[in-house]
């Protein structure tokens, strides 16, 4: 029976995983979950699964842990109990850049990452993955484009992968001509065609921000410059990643959009079990791919300048573009200051090199207070 640990346990990506252990309880035991402020659902979820420890991030919470449960309060100490508390594997599904030092906890303590935090790899690829090695641990994306990758590559395609192409759904504007884009509110920017996720998710869905933050969490985990990592526009999302190998030939994953697939088969690894959802019948399917209009998503151009430019560069165009999406939810700016806010930080002189992670604490830090300066100018 595996041990697994999930953090960020009443998000999406943690509810998912749940369905998962809930419906094959005989392979998956739960020994740990974490989450921010949601301490009702977190409470209902521990009396279900009966982990053996459980951590609420945000201290101001109150919570009356239940007998003989390990309690873990505040962000500091949910990173230790992922060190301390015995597990196979952590499930990442924490949100945004506070998902780093949890990553790094569950590596040096030598668990399995399936990681769902897409930020971990972007603010900090090459240490994350180089003390993954030293620790030999395996880092296991969760992302469905990140996770249809892995699996097409295999152990013997690598050799020959000539270029990744990641789908993307267009998100909530993809049929708003950019016009209109200066007048679209929160609620607009929220209603995404095919995924049900968090809002700031669904926002960088709007903006193809995430596919900015995948085309450099692509070029980390697959060692690919980002010049051989394309993006498309693919309406349906049944299409999840291609990898084209040197031949020319294209290879593609294929299923319904339901985040379940990855997280499973990261679960698993290295076996593949059957699934009750997911299956797509092909007959009468439509696949449709189109181009990106980088005018309408200039937020997916940014994030290729920052992969090129490297070291601190993608951990500043995180956090730039974190900084103005919380300022766009709370009605501060408006959707199309998102992507200026973003420019405006990371076309600035960031010359201290991430070399250790409290490089990437610091950049990180320094990023968010020009972004902030920046946007409280555009209120």
């Amino acid at each position: 029976m595996k041990r697994v640990m999930i953090l960020g346990s009443t998000g999406s990506i943690g509810r998912n995983t749940l369905d998962i252990i809930r419906a094959k309880p005989d392979l998956f035991k739960i020994v740990a979950l974490s989450a921010h402020r949601q301490v009702d659902e977190l409470i209902s979820q521990i009396r279900e699964f009966k982990p053996r420890a459980a951590s609420l991030t945000d201290r101001t919470i109150a919570f009356e842990p239940e007998k003989g449960l390990d309690f873990f309060s505040g962000y500091e100490e949910c990173v230790r109990m992922i060190g301390e508390v015995d597990a196979d594997i952590v499930i990442n599904g924490i949100a945004g850049s506070a998902g780093l030092l949890p990553s790094i906890a569950a590596i040096k303590s030598g668990k399995t990452l399936a990681l769902a935090n897409k930020e971990t790899i972007v603010m900090a690829g090459d240490i994350i993955l180089g003390l993954a090695r030293h620790m030999g641990v395996g880092v296991i994306p969760v992302d469905s484009e990140h996770s249809a990758i892995f699996h097409l590559i295999g152990s013997d395609r690598k050799r020959v992968l000539d270029e990744i192409i990641l789908t993307a759904s267009g998100g909530a504007f993809r049929d708003v001509p950019k016009e209109k884009l200066d007048k679209v509110t929160v609620a607009d920017a929220l209603k995404h065609p095919n995924w049900n996720m968090g809002a700031k998710i669904t926002i960088d869905s709007a903006t193809m921000a995430n596919k900015a933050l995948e085309v450099i969490e692509a070029h980390y985990l697959f060692e690919l410059p980002s010049s051989r990592i394309k993006a498309v526009i693919h309406p349906q999302s049944f299409v999840h990643s291609l990898i084209r190998t040197r031949d020319g030939s294209l290879y593609a994953q294929m299923s319904k959009p339901d985040m379940r697939i990855p997280i499973q088969n990261a679960l698993t690894w290295p076996e593949m079990m059957d699934v009750g959802f997911g299956r797509l019948d092909i007959e009468n399917t439509v696949l449709e791919f189109k181009p990106v209009d980088h005018d309408k998503y200039p937020l997916l151009g940014l994030g290729y300048r920052a992969c090129e430019a490297g070291s601190a560069y993608p951990t500043v165009f995180n956090a730039a573009n974190e900084v103005a999406v919380d300022h766009f939810i709370k009605g501060e700016i408006r959707y199309t200051d998102i992507s200026r806010v973003v420019e405006e930080t990371i076309s600035l002189s960031w010359s201290n090199l991430n070399t250790s992670i409290d490089d990437v604490i610091l950049n990180d830090a320094k990023a968010r207070k020009k972004a902030l300066e920046i946007s409280q100018k555009m209120r």
